[in-house]
């Protein structure tokens, strides 16, 4: 039988629905946790079945839930969320583990030392990859208290990736994108210390996109599975909550 292009894309369909698919999205609501500047989401009912259907109003800031960032999200004259291609948030999916340090140090801040070790066991980061740190923040969702991590002086203690540990992926392995289970790309520590969320700045600086708020990292492999970051596509939106989910190998 000859293979066509459609059968291709069909039978490749065939294999990628016999393999397993993780969800890395939050279910979120008006009560979730989200980014403190920003207004709870609000959720209103218009019509009931009653009426005749169901349907509902939804206010919510683009950066809530499970959330994917435009460059222009921190960065003027940078494409909108609109100007993304379909190709660009599919991607080979890295999951760099540190559960365990975030777990016992909080203000726990990612390394290039880190990325290096990772490669030891399991080869060099590849480029055009998505790179997400797993630290299993996610596990405190949906616990407003429990993932803003606050002390007594009020000060969120959250960990993430270090500036240095960004600029050796994007510049030395030319990844694609990163993602990961908290609210900033910057450890809370460091954003405070910087007076700024610079290691966010960094990565929409270099014209991609990143994902946040990611949920089941720790159900995936650290390398082989290809990550979708689905999203509607609002006009000139710097960002809205998307459907993230992986296919694992």
């Amino acid at each position: 039988m000859t293979v066509t292009r459609e059968n291709e894309v069909l039978q490749a369909l065939d294999i990628l629905k016999s393999k397993t698919w993780v969800d890395l999205t939050h279910t979120f609501g008006p009560s979730s946790p989200h980014f403190a500047a920003f207004k709870d989401a609000e959720f209103e009912t218009l019509y009931t079945h009653d009426d005749g259907f169901f349907a509902q109003q939804f206010s919510v800031s683009g950066q809530y839930g499970t959330h994917i960032d435009a460059p222009i999200h921190f960065v003027r004259d940078q494409r909108y969320l609109e100007e993304l291609d379909l190709q660009e948030v599919v991607l080979p999916l890295v999951v760099i583990d540190k559960s365990e340090a975030a777990g016992e140090n909080h203000d726990y801040i990612l390394t290039p030392e880190d990325i290096l070790e990772f490669e030891q066991v399991h080869g060099k980061i590849e480029a055009g990859t998505f790179v997400a740190l797993r630290t299993d923040w996610s596990k405190r969702w949906p616990d407003k208290t429990s993932f803003e991590n606050k002390d007594a002086n009020g000060d969120s203690h959250i960990p993430g990736w270090g500036l240095d540990a960004l600029k050796f992926l994007f510049e030395e392995r030319q990844i694609k994108a990163v993602g990961h289970e908290t609210f900033d790309t910057d450890a809370a520590i460091d954003a405070r210390k910087n007076g700024s969320l610079i290691g966010e700045y960094y990565v929409l600086e270099q014209d991609t996109f990143q994902v946040e708020l990611l949920t089941n990292l720790d159900q995936l492999p650290a390398k082989g599975a290809v990550i979708f970051n689905i999203s509607p596509k609002p006009e000139k939106a710097s960002g809205f909550p998307v459907r993230s989910f992986a296919i694992l190998p």
